[in-house]
């Protein structure tokens, strides 16, 4: 293999250590080698990043394993060209494995410019995806505690989801808070607590709420409906902080949500799933294989065999799957072009 790099490095990372290999010398020589074990702290790190300059490293490889490659890439990030490498596509040969060997062939490989480097956005865009992430988190959290109050009511033999669309609308949370505080609900307390067209329904609402009702019930529904405003006040939090990181990008959020079945929130987890430098990506059908939403391609004498997608990127491929499904429901050109 034909080496493209005078001086580069490979690292084997883990939680506690970090193993370091230093290649260098001439392209048309066998190279010098020198290797160090660091730790993890951030003294330590400091120490490999000075290490590396002292040996005028110019190209940095590591594995994306796990999560302790991020500690790393932070120290050296700005210093060095940073390439992470998928470790599936880097594996080394079967036999006999150590770190020093791992972070050798790293090394190696990088030398001879043999690891395509995987996408990692600047630190912007990094905190954005942590932001929109824990969003996403934070909202299935809150679908499952008005799940767990859907069951607690039909367990109860509650109804009112026959006659209320929005349970957790302004008139659902009336009533459901009115279950919780165990008040007594006639048709002149019932038809205080809703609005709209449910004011015409108050003798169907009387009925729906004549349950077998027990203060188990009442407890679990208030603990649920606690919860659920406790979230809903760390996902406004988080949303301050998301509009605060967006500013800069107000142009790409605008273009994203030209797209059918795209809104603000799934605007802004696209933007930080992908990043705002296209460049990145050579075309759209990287975009495609990057985010594993493209079938896989398995062929061989002329035959074609079934195959499994990557994993891709989970998130935005749930995003796309959400969006995609929303603009089919709203019978829209790109449901039906």
């Amino acid at each position: 293999m034909d080496a493209v790099l005078e001086r580069c490095a490979g690292l084997d990372v883990h939680q506690e250590t970090v193993v370091a290999c230093v290649l260098s010398g001439p392209l048309d020589r066998k190279p010098q080698q020198a290797i160090r074990t660091f730790g993890t702290t951030t003294k330590e790190l400091l120490e490999l990043s000075d290490w590396l300059t002292e040996n005028q490293c110019s190209h940095v490889a590591m594995e994306s394993t796990g999560i302790y490659w991020k500690a790393v890439w932070n120290i050296l990030e700005g210093q060095f060209l940073l390439v992470l490498g998928n470790a599936k596509k880097i594996k080394n040969v079967p036999g006999r494995k150590t770190d020093v060997k791992d972070a050798a062939w790293i090394a190696g490989l990088l030398r001879c410019g043999l690891i395509e480097p995987s996408f990692v956005p600047p630190v912007n865009i990094r905190d954005l995806r942590d932001l929109t992430r824990y969003r996403r988190k934070l909202q299935g959290q809150i679908t499952s505690e008005k799940n767990r109050i859907h069951k607690i009511l039909q367990d109860a033999n509650v109804k009112l989801t026959t006659y209320v669309s929005d349970l957790f609308g302004k008139s659902g949370l009336a009533l459901l808070e009115a279950i919780v505080n165990g008040e007594v609900l006639d048709a002149d307390s019932v038809k205080n607590m809703v609005f709209a067209q449910l004011k015409n329904k108050v003798p169907q609402l009387i009925e729906a709420l004549n349950g077998r009702l027990r203060a188990h019930h009442r407890f679990m529904i208030g603990r649920h409906l606690e919860h659920m405003h406790q979230v809903e006040g760390h996902i406004e939090a988080l949303q301050k902080e998301i509009d605060q990181l967006l500013k800069p990008y107000r142009e790409e959020i605008g273009l994203l949500k030209t797209i059918p079945g795209i809104q603000e929130d799934a605007a802004a987890s696209i933007l930080a799933e992908i990043g705002a430098d296209m460049s990145v990506f050579p075309s759209e059908n990287h975009l495609a294989s990057w985010a594993a939403v493209c079938p896989g391609n398995n062929e061989s004498a002329g035959k074609k065999r079934s195959s499994k997608t990557n994993k891709g990127n989970k998130g935005l491929k749930k995003i796309a799957a959400r969006s995609s499904s929303s603009s089919i429901r709203k019978q829209d050109r790109l449901a039906h072009p």
